[in-house]
Parts: C-alpha cells; structure tokens; sequence
C-alpha cells in the first residue's frame, strides 16, 4: 500500500479496527501496511483509542510482547442504548401490531439494517467479556439480529430449525413444549453446524414463556455445549416469573401490555437497562 499522510491514514486504521473487531492485530501488520515505523503507529493507535472511549464506540486494547497487538472491541453506553431502545419502543408501541395471541408484529422492523444494527451492537457489548465461540438462534426472525450480533463479536452463526433439511446432512433433532401455546414441536440441528463442547450464545426477537429457548438448551446438551449468555429483543411481560422456562437473559425491551380488544399496547426498556 502507498504511503498515506497522518491523517488519511488515521481514517484507513480506524476502518481497518471498525471491520475486524475482536481480532488481535500485530503492529507490523500496520507498519507494512502503511510503510511506517511502528512508534508511529503507536501514536495513532493511542488517538484512535481515545477517540473510541471518549466517543463510547468501543475499547482498543493493547498487547505487549512478541505475539503482541491491539484488538477492538466494540461498545455502546448505556445512555446511548438507551435512547436507541426508547426510540424503537416508540415504533413497535402501536396498536395495529398487535397479532392474534397477544404477539408482536415486528418483521418490519427487523428488516430496517440500521435497526438490528443497534440490536446487534448492544448484545455484542452485552455479553463481549464472556467467552464465546458461536451465536445461536431458531429460524426464522432471530435471523438478522443473530448476524448483527455475530458481526461485532466476530462469531460465526449457528441456525436451529423447525424441520431436518436434506441439505444439511445428519442432524439432532428434539421435541420441546412451546411455553405460549404449550404444544409439543420439533427443532433440529446439523451435527456439522456446531462443535462439541461450544460456548454458545443464544439471541432471539421474542420470548414469552421461553419455550423456545428451552428447547435450543436442551439441545445444545445433546452437543455438550455450554449456554454463556441468552440475549433477547423484545420479552412480553405478561408471564408470570413462575412461568419463565428461563431465568438467566436480557432483554432489550419489554412489552408490559396488550390488550387485542381495546387495541391498547405499551412497550418499555427491557431488564438490560434496569
């Protein structure tokens, strides 16, 4: 690569961080990039760490010694999360998406980028100090948040399914009770999709009882896999604690009512921000 002035080069590096997060970058690897000494390289490494903290976007972390290096990893504060979440509360806080059943109608949503986007990035800062090796979700609309949450830990994605697909090979399958309609179904997963012994983290866009991500905890078992963390975009409120089939979870906001009859729904900010 060409030899860039100070400040190209500060905009370059901090690209370079922004797409690779939780990778442990040698210095050299930027001193034959940009034909520079790596004192300073040093230099721009600290303003961009300064940037970064200052401007809640996440820590730079340094490494001395030989196998040493810098390593992004990407945060959000909380008052940032917060007006986020509050923001989207607003959108999903309307009569016509309540759903028969008292669901919630939120495909809309989950299909504007720049949202799970957020979502992403705030379960990635949630759980980035747990040791992970895999983000799981069931198909189908915990799909894009798994992916943006996976992007900022830099994990690859694990995707259960309702059914067996010829595609996959041979899988592992179980029957589990879904916790709102309390009838028995079925997911599987592909025995090459996951290792044995992963630590796994488990991402969905709603929970009520927690049927659903009962049933991928009993699975992973099968996989002698370790549940590190469960993150959830939206959990309903109107489940008792006792219910709850899962105890251990964030979520990010929280449907407190819903009332199909008078068309009446409230959402709020979830346990993470409690």
């Amino acid at each position: 690569m060409k030899k860039l002035r100070r400040s190209a080069r500060l905009v370059e590096m901090t690209q370079y961080l922004l797409f690779r997060p939780h990778t442990l970058i040698p210095l050299t690897t930027f001193a034959d990039r940009y034909s520079s000494a790596k004192s300073s390289i040093s230099e721009d490494l600290a303003i961009i760490k300064e940037v970064f903290e200052s401007e809640g976007l996440g820590e730079l972390m340094t490494m001395a010694g030989a196998a040493g290096g810098v390593k992004y990893i990407p945060k959000i504060s909380k008052a940032y999360a917060l007006k986020a979440i509050q923001k989207i509360c607003i959108q999903l806080d309307q009569p016509e998406r309540i759903l028969p059943g008292g669901y919630l109608y939120m495909s809309d949503i989950l299909g504007v980028p720049g949202v799970v986007n957020e979502i992403g990035k705030m379960f990635a800062a949630a759980f980035s100090a747990r040791d992970l090796d895999v983000v799981m979700t069931v198909e189908t609309k915990g799909i894009p948040i798994a992916y943006a949450t996976a992007q900022y830990l830099n994990l690859p994605v694990v995707i259960v399914r309702r059914d067996n697909r010829v595609t996959e090979g041979s899988a592992v399958s179980i029957n589990y009770v879904s916790g709102s309609t309390k009838r028995i179904q079925t997911m599987s997963l592909a025995r090459r999709a996951l290792k044995e012994q992963s630590r796994v983290l488990i991402v969905d866009d709603f929970m009520r009882a927690g049927g659903t991500i009962k049933g991928m905890m009993d699975l992973l078992q099968e996989f002698r896999a370790t549940v590190k963390g469960v993150g959830v975009f939206v959990e309903s409120g109107e489940v008792d604690n006792e219910e709850h089939l899962v105890e251990d979870y964030i979520s990010l906001a929280k449907l407190t009512d819903v009332d199909a009859k008078t068309r009446k729904i409230a959402v709020q900010p979830g346990n993470y921000f409690m």
